[in-house]
């Protein structure tokens, strides 16, 4: 059957109300198809395990980023070249090439050498935002997560952490530019723009002789693979924004969307304070429960997947963040349970030569953070509505106000 003539169930991905509340849309897609549904930009698979089944087969799909830009309209465009021209974006063997720069630094060894930075960047924002003594507090926890992974990876590069209010709407902007939204167009042009600018500025500063420390660090890694010739100046600086724009903004998604859970969870987040131990069973519970991640691939020739005819050129979403949703694959996905036997893992980093580099990263992040958030931020609760970004791209939170208790005794060393 072709996949066009059929009747399927249509997810409206691009609706307000659907971004609130995306689960019972798929839960009223598998009801009237087991795997598949139609959206406004394409297919959506609605079942875990053909999700990763077609994640592991790459011989028929590519990455969507040149689909997109055409369907933005943003062919030639400053955005346009730098999505079509991003790590993510490139053939495999340029790909490889520059996973392979970019790798010693985001290994398992290497995140948990980032451990004790990550525990006093997040020590130091909670000095700010969240003071011992102060009593009852509130904010946007949305806008104090996004403090944090950011700072941390400008430690890792050498930046000072105080560029970061001058780019931070850039780097919102870029986040969501692949939620298809043309509207948005003139402002991740005037986005690109201005981080392009920042990008040659870091380098120049670095090859005139400024740094923050004298030891070295990432950014003096990638400006030896330029010189050597394993890298070119304008794939450096499209790396440099990637890697700004995602040590900012999935990790600020999650962990926000963490704590949105937790203010329903005040037994499993007081034991947070505990352990990283335990908060590595929150987090994996977290991202299986709740994440941003959609997928996706453009069908570059056609095939059959169960008895299903697709055409070269469709669209396929993979909603990583509802796939361990879906009851076939895991007993009871409604209950939040850190202890549950992770058997149909969450598939939030990715699968096979494209996994997400920086997950160990991220994973040791959001475990340092949680605890100490925990430690210092008391019996949080909501205060106020909460605002959802866009489904597609990197969907979450747009605004998480909470009250709170701020706590009255040290913090904690780091483990």
């Amino acid at each position: 059957m072709e996949a066009a003539e059929l009747e399927l169930p249509f997810l409206a991905m691009d609706d307000a109300a659907f971004c609130a509340d995306p689960l019972p849309h798929f839960a009223a897609a598998r009801a009237a198809h087991p795997w598949l549904a139609r959206s406004p930009d394409g297919y959506v698979i609605t079942d875990y395990f053909a999700i990763r089944e077609l994640m592991r087969d790459e011989s028929k799909f590519a990455m969507p980023h040149r689909s997109i830009v055409s369907a933005m309209e943003a062919e030639g465009t400053p955005w346009g070249e730098f999505i079509v021209t991003s790590i993510q974006g490139q053939t495999d063997d340029v790909h490889k090439r520059l996973r392979d720069i970019l790798q010693p630094a985001f290994t398992p060894r290497a995140a948990n050498r980032q451990r004790a930075l990550m525990a006093r960047v997040i020590a130091r924002l909670l000095d700010q935002w969240a003071p011992r003594g102060a009593g009852t507090l509130s904010f946007d926890f949305e806008e104090f997560a996004a403090s944090f992974p950011i700072t941390v990876f400008c430690e890792m590069i050498g930046a000072s952490p105080d560029v970061v209010p001058g780019i931070r709407s850039s780097m919102e902007a870029i986040g969501v530019g692949f939620s298809m939204n043309r509207a948005l167009l003139p402002r991740l042009q005037e986005a690109i723009g201005l981080m392009q600018r920042f990008a040659d500025t870091l380098v120049a500063a670095r090859r005139a002789g400024e740094r923050r420390h004298p030891e070295p660090d990432l950014l003096d890694e990638l400006i030896a693979s330029v010189d050597s010739g394993k890298m070119a100046d304008s794939e450096l600086n499209n790396l440099l924004i990637f890697l700004f724009v995602a040590g900012y903004d999935t990790s600020k998604n999650v962990l926000t969307l963490i704590m949105y859970r937790m203010t329903e969870e005040p037994e499993v987040y007081a034991r947070c304070a505990e352990s990283v131990e335990y908060c590595r069973k929150v987090v994996e519970e977290a991202f299986r429960y709740l994440n941003p991640v959609t997928s996706a691939r453009a069908v570059t020739q056609d095939f059959t997947y169960r008895d299903v005819n697709f055409a070269t050129g469709d669209f396929l979403f993979l909603p990583f963040s509802m796939a361990t949703r879906d009851p076939r694959a895991v007993e009871d996905p409604e209950s939040f349970d850190p202890e549950r036997k992770q058997t149909n893992t969450h598939l939030s980093f990715g699968l096979g030569p494209r996994i997400c580099l920086g997950r160990y990263i991220a994973l040791a992040q959001l475990e340092e953070g949680l605890r100490l958030i925990a430690q210092r931020i008391l019996n949080p609760r909501m205060a106020g509505p909460v605002g959802w970004r866009a489904f597609p791209g990197t969907w979450g939170l747009k605004g998480l106000p909470i009250e709170f208790d701020a706590a009255e005794q040290e913090v904690q060393a780091a483990e």
